[in-house]
């Protein structure tokens, strides 16, 4: 079937208050913020954020609410490009709303969160065909069974699915990741939820074989792929930092686009590892550039 768009997301939705300030103070003190932002993000609509700013065409089919803050993510979203025809209209609820303190000279993040545990993707929405519709899945742990429903009509259709998961537990998130080829996750949690002690013994316990790629990011040290032909390493691409808040989502952005765009696992790999380093260069996601432009940058630096 005729594909509308490149990447479909059903997960965690996010309003942030960034507060940037020397460096993350001590307890029982008082600091000068230095510049404020509200901007939006979360594990899903940050990165679909991330791969319409590249050019790609992404939709939002997970739950909003009624609230400010939905209205916010919403008016976001389809300024950016990203289709919210999808999205699934709740009467109570709200995206995560974090208050998020950035060190200017130590490249800290210090994140304070308020989840309404409601939101992410609903149980029976969207329809098949709009899961279809799509070039690539992409889910995270933000409405268990919803991702599930979902991930099971990806497969079905033979649509590589795209994960991002920093928590969660249990038998749902156990079947989810099962049905996961591309599992992206931050060393630190690959670590833990391995119970491994070194990134290459995680990505072997986490290997199946119907995966396509298990991806360990650590930002400025880069990040590691095992895929069919072995363990790869990428390194990160130096930049002058202003900041990494987002980093992480903009790697999963710019993989799930440039795997929806036909390119080969280390190539999205690149891809990704430029993508969160130009992001880090901008406050939010205002520094991602189109998918030529990051290949203009990938050529720069090699």
């Amino acid at each position: 079937m005729d594909k509308r768009w490149d990447v479909l997301g059903l997960g965690c939705a996010a309003v942030d208050d960034a507060l940037y300030v020397e460096r993350y103070p001590a307890g029982d003190t008082k600091i000068l913020v230095r510049r404020r932002q509200r901007r939006v993000g979360g594990l899903t609509t940050a990165a679909l954020l991330t791969a319409a700013r590249m050019g790609g065409r992404c939709a939002y089919a997970g739950k909003l609410g009624r609230d400010e803050l939905s209205a916010l993510v919403e008016d976001e979203l389809r300024r950016t490009g990203v289709d919210v025809a999808p999205v699934v209209r709740t009467e109570s609820g709200s995206p995560v709303h974090a208050v998020v303190v950035l060190g200017d000279e130590d490249h800290t993040r210090t994140i304070f969160v308020h989840r309404d545990d409601t939101m992410g993707a609903h149980d029976s929405l969207p329809p098949a065909e709009i899961i279809e519709a799509a070039r690539v899945l992409f889910v995270d742990a933000f409405g268990l069974a919803g991702q599930l429903r979902a991930a099971r009509i990806a497969r079905a259709a033979g649509m590589p699915i795209v994960a991002d998961f920093e928590r969660g537990e249990g038998p749902l998130l156990d079947e989810l990741q099962a049905l996961v080829d591309h599992l992206i996750l931050s060393q630190d949690f690959a670590l833990s939820w391995s119970g491994c002690d070194s990134t290459q013994e995680a990505l072997q316990r986490l290997w199946t074989p119907q995966r396509v790629a298990v991806v360990a990011t650590a930002g400025e040290q880069g990040s590691w792929l095992l895929d069919a032909d072995g363990l790869h390493h990428q390194p990160a691409f130096q930049v002058d930092v202003v900041d990494t808040n987002g980093c992480g989502d903009a790697f999963h952005g710019a993989w799930a686009l440039a795997l929806a765009q036909g390119y080969p696992v280390r190539e999205c790999a690149r891809i990704a590892s430029a993508a969160a380093a130009l992001k880090a260069t901008q406050p939010g996601l205002t520094g991602i550039p189109s998918l030529p432009e990051i290949q203009d940058f990938i050529a720069r630096a090699s």
